[in-house]
């Protein structure tokens, strides 16, 4: 039987990033993520906060260091880990983790309405995300701008 591992979160970081680097030279953060989840009981809208640690590498892991901090939105695509670990006493300890293979900056809201669009960063994930902003890329639009309409008439419809 196959298995999928497979976490996409959004959810604003609840404190700065952590840097810190393998004996190896390799760059790893931590962000503490905060993930609301709103709902009805009756008559009265309830709020529950789920809080996941995220594990990010490599260049990934200095972007979000540099440019996140507290309060910050971001996306996480990656998977879940479980590590495990024997503490000092002598006891075993585990914890669940996402290992993030991209995290997407969200603007802040006074950001996104100076500026009047999505001026999210991306780091990591497949290159055609990275192309352009909103992280949509240009294929399937007609080669044209990233809004509006498709950039193509009804002769080149090969149909």
């Amino acid at each position: 039987m196959t298995s999928f591992n497979k976490v996409i979160l959004i959810g604003n970081l609840t404190r700065d990033p952590e840097l810190r680097y393998t004996p190896n030279g390799n760059a790893v953060a931590s962000l503490p993520l905060a993930i609301n989840h709103r709902y009805r009981q009756g008559e009265e809208t309830r709020e529950d906060v789920c809080y996941v640690d995220v594990v990010v590498f490599g260049k990934q892991a200095e972007s979000c260091s540099q440019y996140l901090t507290r309060g910050g939105g971001v996306i996480v695509d990656g998977r879940l880990s479980q590590r495990r670990w024997e503490a000092e006493d002598g006891t075993k300890r585990s914890k669940h983790e996402v290992v993030a293979q991209s995290v997407r900056f969200m603007p802040r809201r006074q950001e996104t309405m100076a500026a009047g669009e999505d001026s999210g960063r991306s780091y990591g994930g497949n290159a055609a995300a990275q192309g352009s902003p909103g992280g949509m890329g240009g294929a399937g639009n007609g080669g044209g701008s990233d809004f509006g309409p498709p950039d193509f008439t009804d002769d080149d419809i090969p149909f």
